[in-house]
This record gives C-alpha cells, sequence and structure tokens, in this order.
C-alpha cells in the first residue's frame, strides 16, 4: 500500500511539474476524436469489467482490494493520457473530472446519506404486495421534488425493514431502483441531474412536468408487474411459514428523527442554487465565466459549487449533531455503503474520460435526427456512462441542427419531442446497470448490508434489460414516433 501511494504521488509530481503545455479537454476532443482515445477506453472497460466479474469470482478479495484495483485503472488512463497529451493536460482533465464532477457528486450522495440515516421509520405495517406498491408509488413520485438519490435514501431502509421477515426480496429492491433510484426523477431539475443542466441552459424549471403521462405509462406498466411479481413471491414466504414480525395487526407507522426533514430541504435548495447562481451577474467576470477559486489551468472550483458543499456539508453535520445515536442503531447505519460507492465511483469519473471526449467529438456526426434515435442513444449510453454529459451531448447536437420549431434554449432550438426523448433517455435507461445512476449502487451497497441477496452487475442486467427494455420499446412506440 505505501507503494502504490509512492507511485501515485510521484505521478501527481510529475504531472504538475512537466512543462508539456495544458491542453483544454475540448480542445483535446476535437484533435483526437480516432484511435488514440479508443485505445485510453480500455481503463474504463477494465474497471467495469473488474465490477462485474471480481464480486462473482473472489469477493473476499474484491471487497479488501478495491482502492488497489481503483488506482490501478486510473494509473493505466493517466500515464497513458499524459504521454500521448502531456502531463499538464492529463492533471488539467483529471483535475476538472475531480473537482468539478467527482467533487459534488459525493458530497452529496454523503450529506443525502447521513441525513437520511438519522430518519427511521417502525410500526406494524408489514411488507406485503399492496404495502410495497404503496412504498414504491409514494417513492417515486418523492423523487422529482427531493431528488432521486433523496428519495432512495429516505426509503430504501423503511423498504427494507418492513420486509425484513421475508425470504424473497431481491426482486423489491430491484424495482425499487427501477422506479425510485431513475424513472421517478424526470418532473423536475430537482430530480435528476441531467435536467438540471437543462433548466440551466434555458429549458424552464416546470417544463418536465410534461413528461408526466410517460412517468404515470412507466409506473403503471412496472407497478403491475412487480405486484404479480411480489404477490407470488409473499405466497411462497407464507407457505413455508414465514411470517412478520409484528406485536398487533394494524397500519400503525411511527416516524423517528423526523427533524431532518429540514435538512434534507436544506440539500434539496443547495442543488437548485447551484443550478441558478451561475447565471447571476454577481458570479459571473466580465468574460462570461462562472467565478471561483482557480486551481490550475482552465480548472476553477466555481463559487457556487462552493455554496452547494457548504450547505451541504453543514445539514450532514448538524443532522449527527441533532439526532439520537438510537436511531442510527435501529437503522443498522454504518459507513460501508458510502465509502464503497466513494471508492468505485472516482474510478469511474476518471477513466471514463476517454469515452467522454469521443462522444462530445463525434456527437453530432453520428447521423441522430429522429426523437427515437435521440431517446435509444442518449438512454443506452447513460446506461454505462454519467448521464449528465451524455444529456449535454445530444441536447447541443439537437440544438445544432437547426431547427425553426420547439423549445428555445441557448444551445439552440429543440423540438418538444425530441427534448422529451432525450430527458426521458438519461433519466430512465440509468436504471438499465448499477452504474447507470448515483443511487443505484448505493441502495443495492445498502440492501447487501441488511441481508438483502442482490443479484451481481450481470444478474441485475438480466432483470433490467428483460423487464425495462420491452417497457422502453413501448415507450417509443407511443411517445417518440
Amino acid at each position: 500500500m505505501k507503494r502504490l501511494l509512492a507511485f501515485c504521488v510521484s505521478l501527481a509530481f510529475l504531472l504538475f511539474c512537466s512543462p508539456a503545455g495544458a491542453m483544454a479537454a475540448d480542445g483535446l476532443a476535437a484533435e483526437t476524436a480516432g484511435s488514440g482515445l479508443l485505445w485510453l477506453c480500455i481503463p474504463f472497460a477494465g474497471l467495469l469489467l473488474c465490477i462485474a466479474v471480481l464480486p462473482l469470482v473472489k469477493p473476499e478479495w474484491w471487497e479488501e482490494h478495491q482502492p488497489h484495483a481503483v488506482a490501478l485503472w486510473s494509473v493505466l488512463f493517466a500515464v497513458p493520457f499524459a504521454v500521448m497529451f502531456g502531463a499538464g493536460a492529463a492533471l488539467e482533465t483529471i483535475l476538472e473530472c475531480l473537482i468539478n464532477d467527482y467533487l459534488t457528486f459525493i458530497i452529496l450522495l454523503f450529506g443525502l446519506f447521513c441525513v437520511s440515516g438519522n430518519i427511521t421509520m417502525s410500526g406494524d405495517l408489514a411488507g406485503s404486495p399492496r404495502v410495497n406498491v404503496g412504498l414504491l408509488a409514494l417513492g417515486t413520485l418523492l423523487s422529482s421534488w427531493i431528488g432521486t438519490t433523496g428519495a432512495s435514501m429516505l426509503m430504501v431502509r423503511p423498504v427494507i425493514k418492513m420486509n425484513s421477515w421475508r425470504k424473497r426480496k431481491r426482486h423489491i429492491i430491484i424495482f425499487f431502483i427501477f422506479l425510485v433510484s431513475n424513472i421517478g426523477g424526470c418532473l423536475t431539475p430537482i430530480g435528476d441531474p441531467p435536467l438540471l443542466m437543462g433548466f440551466m441552459r434555458g429549458v424552464p424549471f416546470f417544463w418536465s412536468l410534461h413528461l408526466f403521462p410517460l412517468l404515470l405509462f412507466n409506473m403503471a406498466v412496472l407497478l403491475f408487474l412487480f405486484y404479480w411479481i411480489d404477490r407470488r413471491a409473499y405466497r411462497k414466504d407464507i407457505a413455508t411459514g414465514l411470517k412478520p414480525d409484528i406485536s398487533k395487526p394494524g397500519t400503525e407507522v411511527k416516524i423517528r428523527g423526523a427533524h431532518n426533514l429540514i435538512f434534507l430541504v436544506m440539500i434539496v435548495a443547495a442543488v437548485i442554487l447551484s443550478g441558478m447562481l451561475p447565471s447571476l451577474p454577481a458570479f459571473q467576470d466580465a468574460s462570461g465565466h462562472v467565478r471561483g477559486i482557480h486551481l490550475y489551468g482552465e480548472v476553477t472550483l466555481g463559487y457556487p459549487a462552493l455554496i452547494e458543499i457548504v450547505i451541504i456539508l453543514t445539514a450532514a453535520f448538524l443532522s449527527f449533531r441533532t439526532t439520537k445515536a438510537e436511531i442510527r442503531r435501529a437503522n443498522h447505519f454504518t459507513w460501508g455503503a458510502i465509502h464503497e460507492v466513494a471508492v468505485l465511483f472516482i474510478g469511474i469519473f476518471i477513466t471514463m474520460q476517454p469515452a467522454l471526449m469521443l462522444l462530445k467529438a463525434n456527437g453530432a456526426n453520428l447521423g441522430i435526427t429522429e426523437p427515437a434515435q435521440m431517446f435509444w442513444t442518449t438512454g443506452l449510453l447513460s446506461s454505462f456512462l454519467d448521464n449528465t454529459p451524455t444529456y449535454l451531448v445530444f441536447l447541443t447536437t439537437a440544438g445544432a441542427l437547426h431547427f425553426t420549431e420547439g423549445m428555445a434554449t441557448s444551445l439552440g432550438m429543440v423540438p418538444l419531442k425530441m427534448l422529451t426523448a432525450i430527458s426521458a433517455g438519461a433519466v430512465f435507461m440509468g436504471a438499465n446497470t448499477y452504474i447507470g445512476n448515483a443511487p443505484n449502487f448505493m441502495v443495492k451497497s445498502i440492501a447487501d448490508e441488511n441481508g438483502v441477496n442482490m443479484p451481481s452487475f450481470f444478474g441485475y442486467l438480466v432483470w433490467s434489460f428483460g423487464i425495462l427494455i420491452p417497457v422502453f420499446m413501448l415507450d417509443m412506440a407511443l411517445f417518440f414516433l
């Protein structure tokens, strides 16, 4: 471990001190959209393969050595990138990724994880098909107003607790990821970061409510499927003698730590501010760039992002200071889930940069001009890449196609059906993989910690492709053709 740390420090020093000029990532993408960047996607593919395979073949080794694997693949990206494009460009690219993407991402997850861990639900409401449908529907509708991550962290522990008596329950968490962690976030810019990026580029705040019929259709289909799958599993559990552990029949539910909802609102407000403040003159310099703390090259930690971070960390601190430890014990609260997500996603954010550059350089040349094409391309890429830059690439592509009717954005005119397709693809298809959206992996980790036997990376793909892809094909036929 010491040798690995020393090597990484030496690499960082080399990158920082090298005089090989800093090149902006945009320029790199434009100049090197060919085989060079394609080969540099190998570390990203290697890391994804590790996440998918090693928990199956070497689970103990993987649990202990995740940081080492992430460091290895990150170095395997950074060194060739520095050799090919210059150490300054490599440092700038990695810093831009860590400061303006990963930092705000993990701080938001951390804050929501802390605050939601201080809210517990107890009572005599046991997990049954009807109760579970109600919980999933509630969580799905909450996602657009407190974010998919906020709703996931708030609802996942009560759902697990109410179904703790059951043996067959992995499908409950899988559908939870489908609906609460992804599809439910489509109605407002608060719901999912891609929509926040659209709001920052001229899409009205409440425009996403146009997706409500699409949301209702997906909820109806998925909850119908879930009910019959859960009903069958429920009857099998009852037949084997399993019974809910409740003291008396009824539906009494008690919420402890409810004051933490105030801190949850603080975090949501911080996210909204981060989207609104950059457009205010007070936060822009003379050239129109967002003011902030200059770090290196063109990398700047903007003041709006800094304000967001301070508010979120303050909310997390106050949540712990004002909540009794017994509530966290009742939630089986540990730091394992957030630690695993923090470690894995720093590697994903770093190693996926060549793939994002290729997409940005070639997105306009893919010949994608129809809403259905935008829906599938944006969605499938969002399943494996960060859905926010993917959304921006195709929103930019649509704005550059010189349409004369539709929504006027800062990137150009975008037809309403095409904007709907891009938004739905980015938000909905994050559910296709564990890494497609931030809360997916967190929900899986919390479920694993609480004894739910979640499927592997490939096992989850069987569920998502078997259930979601047919539903998305119906979406295309009904809404985008």
